[in-house]
């Protein structure tokens, strides 16, 4: 193997120097191979290269810029020659001596000596890999911030593009209609007020896999300054940076983010495409830069109502963010229809109060139906102090919510569907549809703490190494830690429950006939409000906790650290977040009993549903829940960034200045920004979101209504996190939304299965069908019927009546057996038959449309002519 390994290497040494002895005379420096992660330029073999070497002269280019000293030079994303791009910038600070002397901390030193050393070994192999590097310097008397800026040059861009399998253009062809929406009403010749022309949109080419030998064959391969994109550019960067060793390799003292980790460095990104906000002269649409595009047509709040740029999206930040948003934009859109049907469905149950017969008798009963107490130390009460109550449970509980519930169930899958062909469509257009992850590196993190170093089965490279059986142990014990933490939601269930119980009995015992007959409603209210804060409280206490779980059990690649993290943080916000809407759905009023026999909780009595009913409680506790946290996160969006950058500006003040009388430098101006946060909080929030629309959505037919607008105010506040606030992230490259869309199908299914049980088991829907059937079509009796007498040993209340299919001694009724066998068969027609349409649906909506598998075959049949001749060398051999 490290023959073959030998081999390979001079043949890669040797095409690179045939590449630079028969390049243009004026073209970049040679580099030659790919040894122990860095290239080796020939120039480092000869004897000036040694002797340079030997003296230790820094060869980077350095300009120092302090308050009373700046160079005049053009500033912007360009080396101070203006030609070169600055593709990275790694940036460090170092105290002055004066102020490490008056700490007098000894071991600071040796650790700033350390971190000294390390960056100096990296930027000499960053040199040695061919980078082009420059650096500058602000200084006061405090700190000096150092600011290399890193560039790539041609032959080291044309050697990665093909190691990474970057794509390359091999035909023009027409832009691709994203939206669904704009090609129907197109067709229908209707005006499309969502539809704007964002200028310099990227084209769309066929492409296939890079190939250096067959450069000649790709599109506007003579233009080296904007053949590659900037996104691809900073992905060979990064590339290079995070394989460049600064340390021993079997210490795994490999790459940047380790160093960032370590503290070497403050922090290292590309740059962003300038300012955001538009230059206060005139100025042609198509002189824009890309950040201005995405700020004036995508992050605003006023282009709401516009679709998304994506494809410039996809351009400024790369795949993995664009699929985001798209995804997004995606949901969004087909929450308008599940609004619009929501919304209808309610006001059906608004128009339609007047005729529900069970609540007129409830309001002309009187005192016709004494109801039992509800505590011990209650007195009775009658039926008709809940009219208003019962009026407004029906908004909840009518036939339409039933076939709300239903429409939501094909929704959500129909929904997944028509994703997957928007994700393939899109993954094709981005030219991602073959990417798969190559053999990921090691974690900075499972690098510097692995207690051992193996070789690697698959590159036969001497790796970090933790035992199997220690992380599965580990795992295991991290298990129980999630079953533990679980156990305590569990009790703040239980402690809300309870306090909702104290607060009900403190209305029923205040005297007041309006508090008496709310006690109920306040009570929710009062509890959900609590649980709300509960749960946002614990969910901070156990994502803290789950990312140091996490982090023990020792993930070998970043992959599979996200992939465990996440599973943890969803299962704990799963039970965090749902447990309370469960237990109302499904719990809450099963196990009262009846009078001389109440079931008891810790000596206070089970609680029951309230007069409205459990689904009026259910949809309370769902708008608290969802509303308030949907609320409060997007408080949190839109102050916390600002709060950051605020302080990070306010830090570095003192040493960049504010830069309000020079021309702005972006390498301080980005640094000024905040490190981006990622996505994972983004795609939580919204796959919560989703299970809350779809799990519940027979108790509560706003909720669609309140995500789409929720979901307009979202997307403006990421864009604009993303373009103003954010420091420009690395582009990555991605296929699908990874593990959420796995998520989000076992949501879907999850819906189909809690609707059923929530129809048949909480609604009265079932036992108002079941009386029509064998007593009365219109329902006179109904609420007689649903009530039962106490029994004759009740000494309290004789013959007072409480809500069950009960006998007067207690036992249930032969009313209440067949209910159950309805509830039952309903539960295993209505799964069986959306299940079965579902899988229909599957079956009848390709994955892969198929006007995009004429495109693969179209792209396949053009790159097979381009490497035509890779193809007749693979078959004579």
């Amino acid at each position: 193997m490290m023959k073959k390994s030998r081999e390979l290497r001079r043949g890669d040494r040797e095409v690179l120097l045939d590449a630079v002895a028969g390049g243009d005379a004026d073209a970049t420096n040679g580099y030659g191979s790919l040894q122990n992660g860095v290239f080796l330029p020939p120039q480092c073999f000869s004897a000036a290269a040694l002797e340079d070497d030997v003296h230790h002269e820094d060869p980077i280019h350095m300009s120092c810029f302090t308050r009373d000293n700046q160079a005049a030079s053009k500033m912007g994303n360009y080396f101070r020659d203006g030609r070169t791009k600055i593709d990275f910038v790694l940036v460090w600070e170092v105290r002055s001596r004066s102020k490490q002397r008056g700490k007098g901390k000894s071991n600071r030193s040796c650790e700033e000596a350390q971190l000294a050393e390390w960056r100096d070994k990296f930027v000499q192999n960053l040199q040695g890999a061919g980078l082009l590097l420059e650096k500058e310097e602000t200084a006061n008397e405090k700190k000096t911030i150092h600011f290399l800026k890193v560039s790539v040059p041609w032959d080291v861009l044309v050697y990665y593009a093909e190691e990474l399998c970057l794509r390359a253009p091999l035909q023009a062809q027409q832009h691709l209609d994203l939206n669904t929406s704009s090609v129907v009403l197109k067709r229908l010749c209707v005006p499309n007020i969502m539809v704007e022309p964002v200028p310099n949109r990227p084209l769309d080419y066929y492409t296939c896999a890079f190939r250096k030998s067959k450069m000649n064959r790709f599109l506007g391969s003579e233009d080296r300054d904007t053949y590659f994109t900037n996104t691809q550019r900073h992905q060979v960067v990064h590339e290079i940076l995070a394989r460049t060793v600064y340390g021993k390799r079997k210490r795994t003292e490999v790459g940047v983010d380790r160093l960032v980790n370590e503290g070497a460095y403050a922090a290292a990104y590309p740059l962003h495409e300038g300012p955001f906000k538009l230059p206060s002269h005139e100025i042609r649409r198509d002189e824009l830069n890309q950040r201005q595009v995405l700020h004036y047509y995508w992050a605003r709040w006023c282009k709401w109502y516009k679709y998304q740029p994506l494809d410039h999206i996809r351009e400024y930040f790369g795949e993995k963010i664009a699929l985001y948003f798209a995804w997004l934009g995606f949901y969004t859109a087909w929450l308008l229809p599940a609004a619009i049907v929501g919304t209808l469905v309610f006001v059906s149950g608004v128009m339609s109060m007047d005729s529900n017969t069970p609540a007129e008798d409830i309001c002309s009963s009187g005192a016709k139906y004494p109801m039992c107490p509800l505590c011990k130390t209650c007195e009775a009460w009658n039926m008709s102090d809940i009219c208003t109550m019962a009026k407004l449970g029906y908004l909840f509980d009518h036939p339409g919510t039933v076939f709300f519930s239903v429409f939501m169930s094909f929704w959500a899958v129909t929904f997944l569907e028509f994703w997957k062909r928007k994700m393939a469509t899109l993954a094709h257009h981005w030219d991602s549809m073959d990417f798969h992850e190559e053999e990921e590196r090691p974690r900075p993190e499972f690098a510097a703490m692995a207690p051992t170093v193996e070789e690697n089965p698959v590159t036969g490279v001497k790796e970090p190494y933790f035992p199997e059986k220690t992380r599965l142990s580990r795992m295991f014990t991290g298990s129980m830690v999630i079953i533990l933490m679980l156990f305590v939601v569990i009790i703040f269930l239980v402690t809300v429950v309870m306090c909702r119980g104290v607060i009900s009995v403190m209305m029923y015992q205040s005297g007041s006939p309006v508090l008496r007959t709310e006690a109920g409603t306040i009570a929710n209210i009062c509890s959900s409000i609590v649980n709300l804060g509960f749960i946002l409280f614990m969910g901070q206490v156990y994502t803290a906790l789950a990312e140091q779980l996490t982090k023990w059990e020792m993930h070998r690649t970043q992959t599979q650290h996200d992939n465990a993290f996440t599973l943890k943080v969803f299962i704990f916000q799963f039970v965090n977040f749902y447990s309370s809407p469960f237990y109302v759905a499904f719990f809450k009023g099963r196990f009262v009993g009846y009078p001389t026999n109440y079931g008891t909780l810790f000596g206070m009595r089970n609680e029951d549903c309230g007069p409205g009913g459990c689904l009026i409680e259910l949809a309370e506790q769902l708008f608290i829940i969802m509303v308030g946290k949907q609320l409060i996160n997007n408080i949190q969006e839109f102050i916390i960034p600002k709060v950051k950058a605020w302080r990070q500006k306010r830090t570095l003040a003192t040493v960049l200045g504010d830069n309000d009388t020079d021309e702005p430098r972006r390498w301080e101006e980005d640094y000024k920004l905040v490190p981006c946060g990622g996505l994972f909080e983004e795609y939580l929030e919204m796959v919560l979101q989703f299970g809350f629309i779809t799990i519940f959505v027979a108790a509560f037919p706003l909720a669609p209504l309140f995500a789409l607008l929720n979901n307009w105010v979202e997307i403006r506040l990421d864009a604009h996190k993303f373009v103003c606030e954010y420091r420009r992230p690395v582009a990555e490259r991605a296929q699908n939304i990874g593990v959420w869309f796995n998520i989000l199908e076992a949501l879907s299914h999850l819906s189909v299965i809690a609707n059923a049980f929530l129809i048949a088991f909480t609604s009265d829907f079932l036992p108002r069908l079941l009386y029509q059937y064998k007593f009365s079509n219109d329902l006179n009796g109904y609420v007689n019927f649903t009530l039962a007498y106490a029994p004759l040993n009740y000494t309290d209340y004789p013959r007072c009546r409480y809500k069950a299919f009960r006998d007067n001694d207690g036992s249930y009724t032969l009313f209440y057996w067949e209910l159950l066998a309805v509830r039952l068969g309903f539960i295993i027609a209505f799964e069986h038959v959306v299940f079965f349409v579902l899988r229909a649906i599957d079956w009848i909506v390709p994955d892969v449309p198929e006007s995009l598998e004429l495109k693969i075959k179209r792209e396949r049949y053009l790159a097979k002519q381009a490497l035509a001749e890779n193809q007749e060398a693979l078959l004579v051999s």
